[in-house]
């Protein structure tokens, strides 16, 4: 795969660093992507997500959730792992991981469940009042007003 260099497209313009940055992220990625864990996003309401991910086999001691630097990042270790066992088969995967999600801008993480072998981060959208579309009323245009008793002074001659 070819290696775009974005760095003539960062010095000849100013604000879309953003799309430069994600434009990089998305040719950078490689082919071969991390499958584990499985993972589901889900459009819950207008401004609301939920980002679903199988974690069978970890406690909510092994699980952290973080944001930092517009991405959501969740990541698992097996604190004490069973050595004292010898498996015939191993299908469940307890291995460790750390998965990244790019939060697009007013998105925060509003909280976390971690029921029957998933985990569950719900996200809302919460865009400002100043960015948020707003009406602007017509008005008719302004009557001018004269008085009866006060006219235009011009030159008389």
């Amino acid at each position: 795969m070819r290696h775009f260099d974005f760095a003539p497209l960062y010095r000849a313009t100013v604000g879309f660093d953003q799309m430069a940055d994600l434009m990089d992220r998305v040719l950078t990625n490689d082919v071969s992507a991390q499958t584990y864990p499985p993972y589901n996003i889900e459009k819950t309401a207008d401004d609301a997500y939920r980002i679903s991910i199988a974690v069978a086999g970890f406690s909510d001691e092994d699980l952290a959730i973080e944001v930092k630097e517009q991405a959501l990042v969740v990541s698992a270790r097996k604190a004490n792992e069973d050595t004292d066992r010898t498996y015939l088969h191993r299908g469940i995967a307890t291995r460790a991981f750390e998965r990244r999600f790019h939060l697009a801008d007013h998105v925060r993480v509003t909280g976390a469940t971690h029921e029957n072998g998933m985990l569950h981060i719900d996200l809302q959208r919460e865009i400002p009042e100043a960015l948020k579309p707003r009406k602007i009323a017509i008005s008719k245009p302004a009557t001018r007003l004269v008085e009866k008793d006060v006219v235009d002074a011009e030159a008389v001659n």
